[in-house]
């Protein structure tokens, strides 16, 4: 997919495979040797790099580091190894258990403590799992320090505490409740307004955590009715967990017997948001995070940033309020680099990955539905009315394959040079903006393609400009 790391080409199919080590973290399947999946001796090795990293690093005056977890089979199994090599290492863990990223950012904060560590692996199938690893602002390592982590990591340069400076142990449940504290205390989220729409709302929240949390936050904002699919935080999902429309046919399907005002979704770590409209139309993920700017700017004007793979309607929506719109590359720590630097009032990936400075800088699901359900109340649209007021787009996504010899660089540097004469942008591949659509080229960091995506009015526009730039690209490769 388009806004991450992930290997999206092979997600789906259960096997084990090389582990994937990158500047974000680390993530693999469960079993295998070592050294060839995420396993307890890999996690050992890796959280103790980590910690190394952070007793070097930290500033906070602190010896506490935040462990949460999404809901997957092996959450326990990893868990277990991750605290007690904290512990190992000499930090005192406060374990939140079953816990949303977004949580588990704010609760680092919270404590004061100096790191945190995420348990999931986002929205790859039940085989895998991934350790997220944050700096004391329950964000994410920048590039620096995740290949500190990793150079750490390679070379075994570790060392552990001795018996009289174990770290300690601790459980704490209350964060979920903090979190939607947090989130009814925004200026802009009225629980008021939101309890006076009735409204009546469904979920898919794929046996993780979002299963736990959501319900609650909906209780609380005064939402009238609540239909949970899937809420049972086992960790089987029972549908490939990315929140693709293809995924979702049994939310779909549910919207489309009627009876509700919308529908949300989410990944089993609860930091993307997608949605449906009451006649089980899919909103479109792209358009989460345009519509949360849309509310946002009408009240607090400002700049907005989103990744370059993201759609046009947010540029153009920032444009309409007289504001300005920036893009980073792909990667939710660019995009919070980008954000703090232009000051932006809001911004995120339109992957529905929704970032509002106000509340933290870290992708919220909670946020997104807050902030959709009081702009829904206010405006007193209906779901599908609301989607119409944007400008429409259509994202079409390719992948050239090459060779593993093949210079990819080389061939970005020709394709820039090409369309010297367009608006292009080289912070991460390129991206070529026409007037009416674009065109966005990524090497993969882990397989010989380059990703391409396109954005045009219609679908059919925007696979023909795609397939036009990569028939370029294959010219130059014969």
């Amino acid at each position: 997919m388009r806004h991450t790391k992930h290997i999206s080409d092979i997600l789906t199919k259960n096997v084990t495979m090389t582990l994937i080590k990158s500047i974000s973290g680390i993530r693999g399947t469960i079993g295998g040797r070592a050294g060839d999946t995420l396993n307890p001796l890999d996690i050992v090795k890796f959280v103790s790099a980590y910690a190394t990293l952070i007793r070097k690093t930290e500033t906070v005056g602190t010896n506490k580091i935040v462990v949460g977890r999404d809901a997957r089979i092996s959450g326990e199994m990893v868990k277990n190894v991750v605290c007690g090599t904290l512990m190992g290492m000499g930090f005192d863990v406060v374990n939140i258990g079953l816990a949303t990223t977004p949580t588990t950012e704010l609760a680092v904060t919270m404590e004061k403590a100096c790191g945190g560590i995420i348990l999931t692996a986002s929205h790859n199938p039940r085989q895998w799992n991934a350790l997220k690893l944050l700096n004391s602002d329950g964000e994410f390592l920048n590039a620096a320090e995740g290949a500190e982590v990793l150079r750490i990591a390679a070379a075994e340069d570790f060392e552990y505490a001795d018996v009289d400076h174990l770290g300690r142990y601790r459980e704490d449940s209350s964060y979920d409740q903090r979190h939607i504290d947090l989130v009814k205390a925004l200026d802009l989220v009225d629980v008021e307004a939101i309890k006076a729409r009735k409204f009546r709302v469904a979920l898919d929240t794929v046996n993780s955590v979002g299963g736990i949390i959501l319900p609650k936050l909906l209780e609380q904002l005064g939402v009238e009715t609540v239909t949970c699919l899937y809420g049972e935080p086992t960790g089987d999902f029972q549908h490939n967990p990315e929140p693709l429309e293809k995924n979702l046919g049994d939310i779909k399907a549910l919207m489309q017997k009627g009876g509700y005002d919308i529908a949300f979704v989410v990944d089993p770590d609860v930091d993307r948001l997608a949605l449906f409209c009451e006649d089980g139309t899919m909103y479109g993920e792209e358009y989460t995070l345009v519509t949360v700017a849309d509310y946002i700017l009408q009240h607090t004007p400002g700049n907005t940033v989103s990744n370059l793979s993201s759609t046009r309607a947010l540029r153009d929506v920032t444009r309409k309020y007289g504001c300005e719109y920036n893009a980073a590359a792909v990667g939710e720590v660019n995009v919070v680099t980008k954000m703090k630097a232009t000051h932006a009032v809001i911004g995120g990936e339109g992957n529905g990955g929704v970032i509002y400075p106000a509340a933290h800088y870290g992708r919220d699901a909670l946020v997104g539905i807050a902030l959709i359900l009081t702009y829904l109340a206010k405006r007193g649209m209906t779901t599908s009315e609301l989607r119409a007021t944007y400008p429409h787009y259509c994202i079409a996504k390719n992948r050239i394959d090459l060779t593993p010899d093949t210079d990819v660089d080389a061939i970005l540097r020709k394709v820039k040079e090409l369309y010297k004469d367009e608006e292009v942008n080289d912070i991460d591949g390129v991206k070529i903006d026409f007037p009416d659509k674009w065109v966005h080229l990524r090497k993969s960091n882990t397989e010989p393609i380059i990703r391409v995506y396109s954005e045009a009015a219609t679908m059919e526009a925007a696979d023909a400009i795609g397939k036009e730039i990569m028939d370029v690209v294959y010219s130059m490769t014969k």
